[in-house]
């Protein structure tokens, strides 16, 4: 269930969001994108889907990450060159109050996919881990920062459980110790939400795709990650070829590490 029922208004992060994010490593925000934009992205991730299953379906580089194509399910990495609504969302004026609040105020790119999911046997499920480099930054154990701030978007109505919802353990970005999943996750919770949600959470929170067990389910989330701008912890950012990142404006340039353009741009503070 949500944490939290948030409308995207001014004057957030709260000081209830700050507390309840700080608390739980991750905060629900129900309503976020209006409905308008939720039908959009579906239409654009739709239409990014069917081109990348066209066998002529070449990038200029290899992905950090293979996209994983099924019958009736898909998973697509790197988004932002696909189409101007997924570019749109890296800045979205409603959520970068949040992102500037809560982590940095110059976040550069981590990462974009998103998961469309309709066919429990081919549920692209993963077991629970914190994301980050070496294995969710072991090396920082047993107290991970936070390094990396995502953001998932419902894009389907996943009000209901056992549809792929995403599954968090609340406060397990603090823990001391690993706790024995094969026993099941202590605490875990199912986030369930209608199109329109967005689920903020912290690279140490201890997280999973639910068990999607539900006949008529359905599980489209579009995932954007952020970092610190002194942070090279994925690969996106060198993988889009160089009329894309030459049609970036100014603003959206400072996402990226200054040395994927040419000439190089200097980046400091």
């Amino acid at each position: 269930m949500s944490m939290t029922k948030t409308p995207a208004t001014p004057g957030h992060p709260t000081d209830a969001e700050r507390f309840l994010f700080d608390t739980n490593g991750y905060l629900v925000l129900e309503g976020f994108l209006p409905p308008a934009l939720v039908d959009s992205l579906n239409a654009a991730l739709a239409r990014t889907i069917a081109r990348r299953r066209e066998p002529g379906f070449r990038r200029a580089h290899e992905p950090a990450f293979a996209d994983r194509l099924g019958r009736a399910n898909a998973r697509v990495m790197h988004l932002l060159a696909e189409d101007p609504l997924f570019l749109d969302m890296l800045d979205y004026e409603p959520m970068m109050a949040y992102v500037h609040g809560l982590f940095n105020e110059m976040p550069h790119l981590h990462s974009t996919d998103a998961f469309y999911e309709i066919e429990p046997e081919e549920y692209h499920g993963q077991g629970w881990h914190t994301d980050g480099i070496q294995d969710g930054f072991r090396d920082f154990r047993p107290h991970v920062p936070l390094l990396q701030f995502k953001i998932g978007y419902y894009l389907s109505d996943m009000s209901e459980p056992d549809q792929g919802n995403l599954n968090l353990v609340p406060g397990s970005h603090k823990s001391l110790v690993e706790p024995d999943a094969k026993n099941g996750m202590p605490g875990a919770t199912q986030i369930c939400g209608r199109p329109g949600t967005a689920v903020l959470f912290h690279n140490g929170v201890l997280h999973s795709a639910g068990p999607f067990t539900r006949r008529g389910g359905k599980r489209v989330i579009l995932y954007y990650g952020y970092e610190h701008p002194w942070m090279l912890a994925c690969a996106e950012q060198w993988r889009y070829d160089r009329g894309f990142l030459n049609s970036l404006t100014p603003a959206r340039r400072r996402f990226f590490h200054g040395f994927v353009f040419n000439p190089p741009e200097y980046r400091w503070g």
